[in-house]
C-alpha cells in the first residue's frame, strides 16, 4: 500500500521542495512503496534556484518540481495522504485546511536557508546543510514499518524523530 506524505511549507520554494525531493529519492533507492508531495499555503510560484542547485549537486532528479498551493492536495481526485509534515514555523502556525482521511500531522522545522549570512557562498552552504538534515530525516521516516503501524504509534514515531 502506498504511503503518501505531504510536506508543506509556506512558499514551497525551498524547504518542503528539498523535503519532497529527498523523500522521493530515497524511497526509490530504498524500494519503498513512499510518495511524497510538497505545497504551500502562500505558493511563490518559483523554486529556490539554491534549493535547485543542492539537489542537483546531490543526484537527486528536479524534473517536475514546481511551488504549488495546498489546495491542490484537498479537492476530488488528490491523493490522500497519511502524513502532513510541515517544516517551516509560519506553516505549522497556520490554520491548515481539513485534509481527507484525517492524516498523521508533524512539525519538522527548519531554519530558511536563504537567510543565511555570509552571502552567496553562505547561503548554499545553508543549502545543502539543510538538504542533509531533511534527507536524514527522510530516511528516519523510511525505516519505519508504515504499512503495520497504526496512526497513534506513527505520530509517536514521527514526533520521537523530530525530538531526535
Amino acid at each position: 500500500m502506498m504511503t503518501n506524505v505531504l510536506i508543506l511549507c509556506t512558499h514551497n520554494s525551498a524547504r518542503s521542495v528539498l523535503a519532497e525531493s529527498m523523500l522521493n529519492h530515497w524511497a526509490g533507492r530504498l524500494d519503498q512503496p513512499v510518495r511524497a508531495f510538497s505545497a504551500g499555503s502562500a505558493p511563490s510560484g518559483r523554486i529556490n534556484p539554491m534549493a535547485l542547485e543542492a539537489l542537483q549537486g546531490a543526484g537527486i532528479s528536479t524534473e517536475g518540481t514546481r511551488s504549488k498551493s495546498w489546495d491542490e492536495f484537498v479537492g476530488a481526485g488528490a491523493p490522500r495522504m497519511r502524513i502532513v509534515i510541515t517544516v517551516c514555523d509560519s506553516a505549522a502556525a497556520e490554520q491548515c485546511p481539513y485534509w481527507p482521511g484525517s492524516p498523521v500531522k508533524v512539525h519538522w522545522g527548519y531554519a530558511d536557508p536563504s537567510n543565511a549570512a555570509g552571502g552567496e557562498e553562505g547561503k548554499r552552504l545553508a543549502f545543502e546543510l539543510t538538504r542533509q538534515a531533511i534527507g536524514y530525516r527522510m530516511l528516519q521516516l523510511l525505516q519505519l514499518p508504515l504499512a503495520t503501524m497504526t496512526d497513534g504509534d506513527l505520530q509517536q514515531a514521527l514526533a520521537a524523530i523530530s525530538a531526535g
